[in-house]
């Protein structure tokens, strides 16, 4: 995210932690997406995503008042997706089939010209859980190393270990 939007997310969390109601509508419009987008590379399950945001959504709401630097709002907000898409892995796992259990039928649906995107999906989904998050807040939400260090709650040569262990494998999943 560029300069001015980091800008203007820290300006909304001002604007919620006083009350602003409108503000907080306008800071989930723009994160929804973003969370959504990371709990279901988190999950591998869109229902589980979806709730997980939700759950989310719930605990921002319930402690935007106590973050003391909006500047720490997106690793904040990343810190609270991931123990929520824990919980929902942890709540559903006895319910999940198993990953040879998977037809087509039960992936997502993907234009013709989306092998690369579909090869792509299927490389994040075969990282290890901490892997395919540190690779998912660093190459697909561009947050910062130390950022995400605080989201995972790992320290940062952690966080820089499994970007590169992350990296090395997509490369030899997608064959470069």
């Amino acid at each position: 995210m560029d300069r001015s939007g980091r800008v203007y997310d820290e300006l909304l969390v001002l604007h919620v932690q006083n009350g602003d109601r409108r503000a907080l509508e306008r800071l989930a419009s723009r994160w929804h997406p973003r969370l959504l987008r990371s709990a279901r590379r988190f999950t591998g399950d869109d229902e589980l995503a979806r709730e997980a945001v939700q759950e989310c959504w719930l605990g921002i709401v319930a402690g935007i008042n106590r973050l003391t630097d909006p500047t720490r709002f997106p690793s904040w907000a990343f810190t609270i997706l991931r123990r929520r898409c824990a919980d929902r892995i942890n709540a559903h796992a006895a319910h999940r089939p198993r990953s040879d259990e998977l037809t087509e039928a039960n992936g997502p649906t993907i234009s013709p010209r989306g092998e690369d995107q579909a090869a792509l999906r299927q490389a994040f989904a075969s990282l290890p859980g901490d892997q395919r998050i540190a690779a998912t807040l660093y190459f697909v939400e561009r947050l910062k190393l130390d950022e995400i260090a605080v989201a995972t709650g790992v320290p940062l040569g952690t966080v820089k270990s499994r970007i590169f262990t992350a990296r090395k494998s997509l490369k030899a999943a997608l064959g470069e």
